[in-house]
């Protein structure tokens, strides 16, 4: 049984009721009208269609009529065009306009039903990742933080808090997890958002410049010290300073940093008189500071000191769930930079991405893809496009092989699933298991929900409703 709620457009009334049945038997809700205009009356009244399922060749109104109408009623609606073999290249123009994907005349029912059940996958993904991002805002406001899974959700969970302290924060993982990402959530939802937000990545500055960079010097200091120089803990002044890789500090250096933790104050190279500073520290590495302080390389006290409170970004290898809501993301957002028509990673490609351990973590992941979809000439990227610095021919052999291939299909499917699962989860708990307002906020019907809550067994903390006033 699939879910799902699919709008049919088809002037032929044979091909429309038999349509209609094909995609009712798989348990979707199907309507089913007989041109384009009752098409977009229909999406006119406010009703949400997962899929749009079109004829391309129709009178008065035709299929691409109906499809700039349901991107402009909801723009995550998918569309899936049925076009003569004479319209390909209409229908291909369509494809780059938007609509996810055509059947040509004649076709087996089992392709129609096969491209509706990607496209509305396809939808669930891009649902979750608006939802999940639109919560993340409502609830933390963090910025281009995306991850649903248990890991990230604790992360998240510790950042809120962390906001309304005035402690120092250590944010530990390793080079591309996002810890910059982290200080800054922190940093904008502090009482501290209205004032500066200074980044020093102490390991890129030059060892005989650290503390001046960092605290400031007086003219004469030292040669070429021609004139007074404010360093970036006085331009961090009421705000806050993100000492990235905090480990590459220099011995001298930690000294003066252990200071202003103490004091609040700085003293400039050269100076003789010590300068008040209001503002917060955040450090972050993604090196073993408790090794470094074995080893004699950072001061242990000063560890203690900015150890206040740790958050720790896990790598991406180990929260793999995150990775299909990341790729959606990112695409999104390439898409539009780049001003580029369409594009999906094939099935191949996204098993690629779930199994390979990126090393890089998120940040390798957006280079790929931007690579990826910088350089793709069609709207499918394939495996063999992804710029791995492994081979990847171990991907592509799985296409080849039939029980590999269910085994991939029904791995992406389980974790298409599992965040829709934990979408309703959160929502019933959210809204004290009042499903009319949960059906609401998911944009699906009330039989829908009650049918996915049997379906994964789902047990809310509260009890659950159908009050509307709840």
């Amino acid at each position: 049984m699939e879910d799902g709620k699919i709008l049919v457009v088809e002037d032929q009334d044979a091909m429309r009721e038999s349509l209609v049945i094909a995609f009712k038997d798989e348990g979707y809700q199907v309507e089913g009208v007989a041109s384009g205009e009752e098409a977009i009356q229909r999406l006119n009244s406010n009703n949400v269609y997962d899929l749009v399922v079109t004829d391309l060749k129709m009178k008065k109104v035709d299929g691409l009529e109906v499809l700039k109408a349901v991107k402009n009623a909801n723009s995550s609606t998918e569309v899936v065009l049925i076009t003569a073999y004479g319209t390909i290249s209409t229908a291909v123009q369509a494809i780059r306009d938007g609509a996810y994907d055509y059947v040509t005349k004649p076709f087996r029912h089992q392709e129609i039903l096969k491209a509706a059940k990607k496209a509305i996958e396809k939808k669930m993904l891009k649902d979750r990742v608006r939802y999940l991002e639109g919560e993340i805002r409502d609830k933390y406001k963090f910025e281009g933080i995306v991850g649903n899974s248990n890991a990230m959700l604790e992360v998240l969970k510790i950042t809120s808090h962390v906001c309304r302290t005035e402690s120092t924060v250590l944010v530990t993982g390793e080079s591309g997890t996002g810890k910059e990402l982290i200080a800054r959530a922190v940093h904008y939802n502090s009482p501290r958002k209205d004032g500066p937000f200074v980044v020093i990545n102490c390991g890129a500055l030059p060892e005989n410049l650290q503390e001046s960079e960092l605290f400031g010097h007086v003219k004469g200091a030292f040669t070429g010290a021609i004139r007074d120089k404010m360093g970036l803990f006085q331009q961090a002044q009421k705000g806050t300073i993100l000492l990235d890789e905090i480990g590459e500090t220099l011995p001298s250096t930690q000294v003066k940093l252990l200071r202003f933790l103490q004091d609040g104050e700085i003293r400039p190279v050269g100076g003789n008189k010590s300068i008040f500073v209001d503002t917060r520290i955040i450090a972050a590495t993604n090196e073993n500071l408790e090794k470094a302080v074995e080893s004699g390389k950072f001061r242990k006290d000063l560890f203690y000191r900015i150890n206040v409170i740790r958050i720790h970004i896990p790598p991406l290898r180990e929260r793999r769930e995150d990775i299909p809501l990341l790729v959606e993301y990112f695409l999104e957002k390439i898409l539009e930079k780049f001003k580029k028509g369409k594009r999906v990673f094939s099935e191949e490609a996204m098993y690629a991405f779930m199994n390979y351990d990126w090393p890089g973590n998120i940040r390798e992941l957006q280079n790929m893809i931007e690579r990826a979809v910088a350089l793709s000439k069609s709207e499918i990227i394939n495996v063999d496009e992804l710029p791995f610095p492994v081979p990847v021919e171990e991907f592509a052999a799985l296409s080849r092989n039939p029980l590999d291939d269910e085994r991939k299909k029904s791995f992406i499917v389980t974790t298409l699933a599992e965040q829709e699962k934990n979408a309703i989860i959160e929502a019933l708990n959210k809204y004290g298991g009042n499903q009319t307002k949960v059906s609401q906020v998911l944009g699906i019907s009330t039989t829908t929900l009650w049918r996915k809550i049997k379906k994964y067994r789902i047990k809310s903390q509260h009890e659950i409703s159908d009050n509307v006033d709840n």
